[in-house]
């Protein structure tokens, strides 16, 4: 990547962008300028870059046709608002926000090379995958040689930096009251999280589904090419500041081979196997890192075509800003 682009951070005092702005400079990503946005609330604040600081400006008044390219790492809110004056000044877009119908922006999962890649014109609009569908979608695109799934049952234990920063800040407020003996009075979530366990993700359907686990088997279709194929999604909140931790359960068109499935989990990148009799969690091995891990690998208990897996992820860095700076290292091969 030889050729330097001027490059527009949207979110930028989030914890995404932040963590993107890390990546950009830790990769030697190709960034000629680096703009920083955020609400006028935030400006004013300033973000280390290759050893310096960047100012963070107000997303409202700025000119898009200074830069290429455009990571929205704000809230779904503030993608919908600004994404078509981005596209109409030329500048292309990668939406970390869950904003846009993937028909508009599909999804792209970069370690499925060039070849997973959409049709796409400059300027251009694609949807980073949420985690959660990039640590399945990761894990089942590895299996593909040895297993094709006919059914997927899918329960997202997600981080409360799912809510973003604000998300943070309430379970450490929760902790701290609860454990000062102070009455609790929820307010970025509607009940208790800390010490305590949420089974829905924001508002559901009238069929009792939220729009995160429509979204998510919705992305794992589109990143399999299996538009078809069911997807049976559960997203729970647990009081954990960072990482996911997901049960995969696959039902495939023939008998699991657990052997095949663990050679091919251990020579795969951005996939780190854990030993059996052992599991990993978000915690103690996937925060900060770059992999996916994997554990608990086995065949159902009573019908051998079902296969059991146990996920742990970084839900900011590899599900998110890393995963979005590897679309850009991607795309702009072939298409800036």
């Amino acid at each position: 990547m030889s050729q330097s682009i001027n490059i527009a951070v949207i979110g930028a005092t989030s914890n995404v962008g932040e963590a993107l702005v890390e990546l950009l400079e830790e990769r030697e990503f190709p960034v000629k300028d680096l703009h920083l946005l955020a609400s006028s609330e935030s400006a004013g604040q300033s973000l280390s870059f290759r050893g310096r600081q960047v100012r963070v400006r107000s997303l409202d008044a700025f000119d898009f046709t200074q830069v290429q390219l455009a990571f929205f790492a704000a809230g779904s809110e503030v993608t919908r608002a600004h994404h078509e004056r981005v596209v109409a000044a030329g500048c292309s877009v990668i939406d970390l926000s869950a904003a846009l119908p993937l028909e508009q922006a599909p999804c792209v999962l970069p370690e499925l090379g060039a070849e997973g890649l959409p049709a796409l014109t400059t300027p251009w609009r694609v949807s980073a995958p949420t985690p959660s569908a990039v640590a399945c979608a990761l894990v089942l695109a590895t299996l593909s040689p040895v297993l094709r799934p006919e059914q997927l049952q899918v329960t997202a234990m997600l981080s409360i930096s799912t809510l973003g920063r604000s998300g943070v800040q309430e379970l450490a407020r929760q902790t701290a009251e609860l454990l000062n003996g102070r009455p609790l009075e929820p307010k970025t979530v509607d009940r208790q999280i800390a010490f305590n366990l949420l089974a829905q993700v924001g508002e559901v359907d009238d069929q009792g589904h939220a729009q995160l686990e429509k979204r998510l088997a919705a992305e794992i279709q589109q990143l399999l090419s299996l538009p078809e194929l069911p997807v049976a999604a559960t997203c729970a909140l647990v009081p954990v500041f960072f990482g996911d931790s997901l049960a995969l359960g696959v039902y495939a068109d023939s008998a699991i081979d657990i052997s095949a499935v663990q050679q091919l989990l251990e020579v795969a990148q951005g996939i780190e196997l854990v030993e059996a009799g052992d599991y990993p969690t978000a915690v103690g091995d996937a925060v900060g890192q770059d992999q996916v891990y994997v554990g608990r690998v086995r065949r159902g208990v009573s019908d051998p075509r079902q296969l059991n897996l146990w996920i742990a992820s970084d839900n900011v860095r590899k599900g998110a800003a890393l995963n979005a700076v590897q679309i850009a290292e991607l795309l702009i091969k072939h298409y800036l």
